[in-house]
This record gives C-alpha cells, structure tokens and sequence, in this order.
C-alpha cells in the first residue's frame, strides 16, 4: 500500500482544554460565512460543537455556491476541531469541493507555518485527506487502477508531509504535537527513502525514551509495520 493510504489512530489523549476556545471562534465563523446562526449557548462545550457541526454539515449540503473564503475557513476549522474524528466534517468537504491536492498542500504550510496548536491540528486532519483505497476482486493488497491512479496523484504531497513531520516531531517538544504527528509517521526504515532513515532512526530513539507513556507504546506498535 501507499505511504499515503489511510492509517488507523489509536486513540488520542484529550485536547489541551485551553484550545477549544479558539475552534468555538472558528466555527462560529465558518457558520456566518454560510449564512447560518451559530447555536446558542448550550449545557456543556461539546454539546455546543455537536450542534455546530450539525449546522455546518446541514447548511453546506443545502448551499448553492460556495461562499469566497469557504476553503480557508473550513481548512482552519477541521485545524483547530479538537476531536480527531468530527474533524473530517470541515476536511472532507474542503476536498470534495476543491480537491485533495489543495487541502494537503493547505495542511503541508499549517504542518510547516502554524502555531503549535495549529501544528497538532493539521496533524490531526490529514488523516482524513488519504485516498480512500480500493482492491480488486479476491485481493487485499493490489489496488484497482482507479486507485492506484488517484494514490499516484498525490504521492508526491504524501512524501512532502512525511519528510516535513519526522522533522517537526524531532524538533517541536510540544507534547501535543509530538502525540499528534507520531501515528502518521511510517517508522518502518526499510519503507523510507535512504535520505530520511538518520531521521527516522531519530524519531524512534526520541519516541522511545520519551516521558510521555503514549509515545512510547505507540512507537512500538508502528516500527514494525
């Protein structure tokens, strides 16, 4: 398969509480910018979101047009989306309506130019720009040509973002970050070009000595694979 397919997460410890504000900023946003009322206030913050998304997802699907601005406001909402599967209500329409080229080219720049929490964010989305892969009949590892020809189209993105978060996993001692970009990593040396496998190598050492009991057990699971 592709370095590009779509991985599996094991889950993800809790967002830093301190970043939800700026997501509830962002969607409000992203809902007056389609025309709609953002909800009001709720019982809790994650009830408040389940509605927002609800508004999103309901009003985009109604939309005639899209509005200018609609692809940078719906990229910098799945960014900061603390939740790393609702996320994929801002990224998958942002590539359905423009294309996944320009979304992972938009998540490459967050990866390179963001804040720290925008930085984790993008981590978090570009799980949900991989090309949703498909076999032929009575195969599990050879995809159909419509397949492989739309993997192909975006392979050169997927080794920009690989080489871009090994160098910002060995770099950024951001917890939240480091926990974000590691299950996107594929740390099976023999899969990476021989240019990227010092950093590589670099990634596991620091995963595996690390503190923080998520990196390291979670390293080992993607060494081997």
């Amino acid at each position: 398969m592709s370095d590009d397919s779509p991985r599996t997460y094991a889950p993800l410890p809790d967002r830093p509480d301190d970043r939800r504000a700026a997501f509830h900023r962002h969607v409000a946003e992203l809902i007056e910018l389609l025309g709609a009322e953002p909800p009001a206030p709720a019982g809790s913050d994650r009830e408040w979101e389940h509605e927002a998304r609800t508004i999103v997802r309901r009003t985009l699907r109604a939309a005639e047009a899209p509005p200018e601005g609609l692809f940078e406001q719906l990229v910098r909402t799945g960014v900061h989306d603390p939740n790393p599967s609702f996320n994929r209500q801002f990224i998958e329409p942002a590539v359905r309506l423009y294309g996944r080229r320009r979304v992972k080219a938009a998540l490459i720049d967050v990866l390179r130019t963001g804040s720290d929490a925008e930085r984790a964010g993008a981590a978090r989305a570009w799980y949900w720009t991989g090309v949703p892969v498909r076999c032929l009949d009575g195969e599990t590892r050879v995809m159909t040509p419509e397949s492989r020809a739309e993997v192909d189209s975006v392979a050169d993105l997927g080794a920009e973002w690989q080489e871009a978060a090994l160098r910002e996993f060995i770099a950024n001692e951001d917890l939240d970050v480091r926990r974000c970009l590691l299950p996107g990593l594929v740390l099976n040396a023999r899969r990476r070009p021989t240019e990227l496998q010092g950093l590589v190598a670099e990634a596991v050492r620091i995963a595996r000595g690390h503190p923080d009991a998520y990196l390291r057990q979670r390293v080992e699971i993607q060494v081997g694979e």
